[in-house]
Order: structure tokens, then C-alpha cells, then sequence
């Protein structure tokens, strides 16, 4: 099987929003777009990119959250209506939620991307809500949210006992697949832990101890990050990919999403396409 991995797309669109929804968190988000971001997060990348996905698709895509930019209605329209141009269909497409999609305690009250992504997190036992289960062939999905608004400047997230119940739950019956957690944040001790971190990674590394997992995927730090959490039976994979829509000249953090091949039971190898400027497409990395 060939899963293919994008995250933290940032789709902006301010269409039509009132300056009154700036009048909180957003303020300061939106200040760091202009200073800083306004320009880095294309949405010619946003085409480019599903166009390379529809060129020659893979069996599933998982997109490891962080849509919006500020958790606006228009901007997770216009997410909504990219991700609806994937050829496999929301079945085959599997979307959690990052830190920008729950910016404000308004947008976690209002659940904007509970109704307008909800098919793209359906289990198969049709609830939609997190964690999610997809059984796809020899690999199981399981998405979890790690999704909850948080003061500036500060862009950490959490899972949450109940979701953490479930999710060991899942890795254990899904036992004999190739499990892969998808979640935004990365679920690891480092120097951002304080202020971008997971907050209950602790609880999720135990849980990975004593179950198992054979791949966890996440965004959230836009860049290209490959390590490794303790497991039952020997080290899991940890792979945090860099932005898709990210406009930079260095070959490390330029727009790119992973390809990953799942062969009898194992993770056989990763392939990383990056935008080419020059065709504007994605190309393969080597």
C-alpha cells in the first residue's frame, strides 16, 4: 500500500470576515501573518499539491491537521473544497485537526470543522468523532485530535483521558495490521515541549509502551522530523512532515508531503516529494 502524508497547508481566506473576529486571539495570529507568513503558505502550492496526488494516486492520504490559518469559516471552505478535488474521496482520506483549526474558544464552541470536515474523519462504524478507526487493507488509521485553543503564545495541544482510553483500545484490536496513529502534534520530549507541545505526550508514550504502534505520523513543526518512541516489540517510527504550501528556498523546509510504502506488515520505505519551482511541480526527493 501507498500512503501518502500532508500537513499545516494554512489555507487563508478573509473573505468577507468582520474585523470584530479579530478582537481576540486572532489579533495576534493575524499580526504574524503579516509580518511573517502571509506570503509563505501558497495556495498555488495547495493546487500543485493535488494535482501531484491525483496524477498517480496513492491508496490513502492522511493530513495531519492545521488547514486554517485562523479557524475562520471562509478559510476552512476553501480547505474543504481543495481536499473535495482528491480523486479518492473522503473515504480514502483521512484528516485530523492541528492548533490553527481550534484557534479560538469561539471555533471549538462553534465545532466549524466537526460539520465541514466530518466525512473526512468517519470511522467505519460511521460515528464521527475522534479517535477515529479506518481498517484500509492491511493498515488501520487511527486519528486522533490534539486540537484546543490556547493563549498566545502558546500552540500546544492534548489529547485527553477519554480519547486516550480509545486509542489503546484501537492499537489493541487492530493488532496483526499495520497500525498508524495520525495526529498532529508530535507526541515527543524537546525544547519546544513547553510551549508547542503535546501536553499529555507522557500518557501517549505509555500507551505506545504497552500496545504497540508501527508508525506515528504528525505535522505541526513544518519541517522534515524522523525519530523514534520505545514499543512492545522494538522502536515505533515517529515522522513529522514539513508544510505542503510552505514558499522557502531552502531545499529542507520547501513545500513537500511523504509517500510511505507498507509491504507485508512493514514499513518498506519513504518517499519525499518537494515542490520544483522551476516546473511547479512536485518531484521526487533523492
Amino acid at each position: 500500500m501507498r500512503i501518502a502524508h500532508f500537513s499545516d497547508v494554512h489555507a487563508l481566506d478573509l473573505t468577507g470576515v468582520s474585523p470584530w473576529r479579530f478582537f481576540n486571539k486572532r489579533a495576534a495570529g493575524y499580526l504574524n501573518l503579516l509580518l511573517r507568513r502571509r506570503e509563505k503558505h501558497s495556495l498555488g502550492l495547495f493546487d500543485s499539491l493535488i494535482a501531484d496526488l491525483n496524477r498517480e494516486p496513492p491508496d490513502e492520504v492522511i493530513v495531519t491537521g492545521d488547514l486554517t490559518n485562523l479557524s475562520l469559516e471562509p478559510e476552512f471552505a476553501l480547505a474543504r473544497r481543495k481536499l473535495d478535488e482528491l480523486s479518492l474521496g473522503s473515504a480514502h482520506v483521512t484528516v485530523v485537526p492541528g492548533n490553527h483549526d481550534v484557534y479560538t474558544l469561539s471555533a471549538l464552541r462553534d465545532q466549524v470543522f466537526a460539520k465541514l470536515f466530518g466525512a473526512y474523519f468517519e470511522s467505519d462504524d460511521k460515528h464521527r468523532e475522534f479517535p477515529l478507526s479506518r481498517l484500509r487493507g492491511e493498515v488501520a488509521i487511527i486519528g486522533a485530535s490534539t486540537a484546543r485553543p490556547s493563549p498566545p503564545p502558546f500552540a500546544d495541544g492534548a489529547i485527553g483521558a477519554e480519547q486516550l482510553e480509545k486509542i489503546e483500545r484501537l492499537l489493541e484490536s487492530a493488532k496483526g495490521k499495520f497500525r498508524i496513529l495520525a495526529l498532529h502534534h508530535p507526541p515527543l520530549d524537546n525544547r519546544h515541549a513547553v510551549l508547542r507541545g503535546l501536553r499529555d505526550r507522557k500518557k501517549l508514550q505509555a500507551v505506545l509502551a504497552r500496545v504497540g504502534c508501527e508508525l506515528v505520523l504528525h505535522g505541526h513543526e513544518h519541517r522534515d522530523l524522523r525519530q523514534e518512541l520505545a514499543g512492545p516489540n522494538g522502536p515505533i517510527p515517529v515522522i513529522g512532515v514539513g508544510s505542503a504550501t510552505y514558499l522557502d528556498d531552502r531545499l529542507d523546509r520547501r513545500a513537500r508531503y511523504n509517500v510511505y510504502h507498507i509491504d507485508g506488515g512493514r514499513l518498506d520505505r519513504i518517499e519525499t516529494r518537494v515542490h520544483d519551482a522551476a516546473s511547479g511541480q512536485f518531484r521526487l526527493f533523492s
